[in-house]
């Protein structure tokens, strides 16, 4: 499967921004998706999970109750909204795709579980 991530851009804080990840090749519903993000000079992070029926969704502390995750299997797409953005969500954002055995908090959270990537989308909110 090949993934596009999309919709970064510059924003300030407090703002809001929409995310998009587009899956062609193979259908996206076979395919739990992460959400990553790497800042400068940092290393890449979990930001959040779905599973492949949507029902599932894992959230790392500092985006809960800011940023949501969501998937359309109909249209091959994933969401992230992120509201109430901060200077630190400042980073390339990443779209990743998992086939997990188990779609659990401490595995979905580790990249090395994801086999398929997007190219990134930078995401730049000013204070």
């Amino acid at each position: 499967v090949q993934l596009q991530a999309s919709g970064g851009g510059l924003v300030q804080a407090g703002g809001s921004l929409r995310l998009s990840c587009a899956a062609s090749g193979r259908t996206l519903s076979s395919y739990a998706i992460g959400w990553f993000r790497q800042a400068p000079g940092k290393e890449r992070e979990f930001v959040t999970a779905i599973s492949r029926s949507g029902i599932g969704t894992y959230y790392e502390y500092f985006v809960k109750g800011r940023f949501t995750i969501s998937r359309d299997n109909a249209k091959n797409m994933v969401y992230l909204q992120m509201n109430s953005l901060k200077p630190e969500d400042t980073a390339v954002y990443y779209c990743a795709a998992d086939n997990p055995d188990s779609f659990t908090f401490v595995t979905m959270r580790q990249s090395s579980e994801y086999h398929y990537w997007g190219q990134g989308t930078l995401v730049t909110v000013s204070s």
